[in-house]
């Protein structure tokens, strides 16, 4: 009786979502006299610093979200179940998440909150419709869709006008992914679609990277950030600093300059990469527990613990913490996690109680872009370098940080052929990937999202000067706004 009272009352640890901080807490407790629990709304662990790669044909989705449930499948004391979070008692000790329309509960000792943070629209989150981020899987295959189906249907286009429209793709934030997205589409269409149509050349495509502040990168300094400007204008990238987007429709952008004064940029393909939003958990927390505040971003002041005030067992690691000095990057997540489950095996240990722990403090590994192939920019402390070694150093780094050894393997693999060469291997793409987000939006609003479909897919004048919508056809289609 009294063993079985003994397993019953193993310290239980929750773990929410599946990214760097979650994952790396995990697998620092896998040793610990600990049940966990790790709750995630996906399926895997998403690598997101190379999902742009996935949006534009470099690597597929495996090699960059292998399953959660396989990874830790190993750790005995795990386990995973699906589910959106949507209530946590930090008073009760619980956490509710709901996968369709069944609510599972799960009782918790510690609770490690790491659910990252999602696309900000900065209060215009309607751009989404025509502007996806880079944030998820989804987002990624959207946004291929989008980009080979832009070439499609600039193929197809009657008028100059149109096929301009097609070939002019626009790029909003000049942070790293920013910059990565905007240098992988030049090379798409310089090198591995140059001749493959015959009405268009993909070398004409116009590939436009909008900032709204006034330099390139402007973390990492305006050294590199000017290595990183000079490389994409030889690219062909045109990059407009102090451009402020206030609207973005189906058609393209509307920019206000630093002057005050706007102008139009018409373009069907968008990508909005300037900004991020913490997951609503934030606001959530800071309501359940009393003094607990969210930054404007919505991301948690936390103690010097990286818990939640009057809650010494409620850790908030990752993207979703707000720590100064902290970037959020995914080694900001990687050592918080670590931070957390040290901390909860140290107090089982009887090694510290929750008074006596440490602050966390943040090591500064530094940060890289890669800008094409070849070239990188790199920033480690003082050190400042760009070009191959950073490009490199970039390879190096992140092939550390894949999870498996085939994820490694066929990166690799990957990389050589469309580095060294000028074939991609997955591009692929369907009309559904591009309209699967106006299909959601149906369930709540079908007229809206009809409307949306025909502003997406366009409009001909039949004989009587009505409109009627043209719905994209073939494997490639994409968002047709003739």
């Amino acid at each position: 009786m009294n063993a079985d009272n003994s397993v019953e009352q193993r310290h239980r640890v929750v773990v929410i979502g599946s990214g760097f901080g979650g994952l790396f807490a995990c697998k620092h407790l896998r040793k610990a006299d600990v049940d966990i629990t790790l709750i995630s709304k996906t399926s895997t662990h998403l690598f997101q610093p190379l999902l742009y790669q996935v949006a534009t044909g470099i690597l597929s989705v495996g090699e960059i979200a292998p399953s959660t449930r396989i990874v830790l499948r190993k750790q005995k004391n795990v386990r995973v179940i699906m589910g959106d979070v949507h209530d946590i008692d930090v008073e009760g000790g619980t956490v509710t998440s709901r996968l369709l329309d069944a609510d599972t509960v799960t009782p918790f000792d510690s609770l490690i909150v790491a659910t990252g943070a999602q696309q900000s629209y900065f209060g215009n989150d309607h751009f989404a419709t025509y502007a996806p981020g880079m944030k998820t899987i989804d987002d990624a295959l959207e946004l291929r869709a989008r980009i080979l189906g832009s070439f499609e249907e600039a193929e197809l286009a009657k008028s100059q006008e149109v096929r301009d429209r097609f070939m002019t793709f626009v790029v909003v934030g000049a942070g790293p992914t920013g910059v990565e997205l905007a240098g992988q589409i030049a090379e798409l269409a310089d090198r591995t679609l140059d001749g493959a149509f015959r009405n268009i050349d993909t070398r004409d495509a116009r590939v436009i990277l909008v900032e709204g502040a006034g330099a390139v990168l402007a973390p990492m300094g305006p050294k590199l950030g000017g290595k990183a400007h000079k490389r994409l204008e030889k690219m062909g990238v045109e990059i407009q600093l102090n451009a402020m987007v206030t609207n973005v429709d189906a058609r393209g952008v509307t920019i206000k300059d630093k002057d005050g004064s706007e102008r139009r940029i018409e373009s069907a393909c968008k990508v909005w990469s300037a900004g991020v939003q913490a997951s609503e958990l934030g606001k959530l927390l800071a309501e359940r527990s009393k003094g607990t505040e969210v930054d404007r971003a919505g991301r948690v002041v936390v103690e010097p613990d990286l818990t939640i005030k009057g809650y010494p067992n409620v850790f908030v690691v990752g993207d979703l913490m707000s720590v100064p000095g902290v970037p959020g990057q995914a080694q900001g997540a990687i050592q918080g996690g670590t931070y957390a489950a040290r901390a909860i095996k140290a107090e089982l240990d009887g090694t510290h109680k929750p008074e006596d722990r440490k602050p966390f403090k943040y090591f500064d590994k530094g940060s890289m872009a890669t800008v094409s192939r070849f070239n990188a920019v790199c920033q480690v402390g003082k050190l400042e370098f760009s070009g191959f070694i950073a490009w490199l150093a970039w390879l190096a780094l992140h092939l550390w940080y894949l999870v498996g050894f085939r994820s490694r393997f066929v990166t690799v693999l990957e990389w050589f052929v469309s580095f060294l060469g000028r074939h991609r291997g997955q591009m692929a793409a369907t009309e559904q990937w591009v309209f699967a987000r106006l299909a959601l939006e149906a369930l709540d609003d079908p007229e809206e999202a009809l409307e949306l479909h025909k502003q997406i897919g366009g409009e001909t004048p039949t004989g009587n000067g009505k409109p009627v919508a043209n719905t994209p056809t073939g494997p490639q289609a994409g968002p047709r706004t003739a």
